[in-house]
């Protein structure tokens, strides 16, 4: 049986310390091919935005 490993402190929530969930991913600024990240704490709830830049190997999911 394969070993667990616990996630790196940066998917952890710096208030509770509870897992850092994606909860949406918004275009960010196009010039730089930029994204922004929404994750959502499952323990508290609160939110956290990243900007990061946009991963080309990752399909675009629809939207409605």
């Amino acid at each position: 049986m394969r070993t667990l490993i616990q996630p790196p402190p940066s998917s952890h929530c710096e208030q509770c310390g509870g897992e850092l969930r994606l909860k949406l991913i918004e275009p960010g600024d196009k010039g730089f091919d930029l994204e922004c990240e929404i994750f959502v704490c499952a323990n508290c709830g609160r939110e956290l935005s990243c900007t990061v830049p946009h991963n080309h190997t990752t399909p675009h999911t629809k939207v409605a």
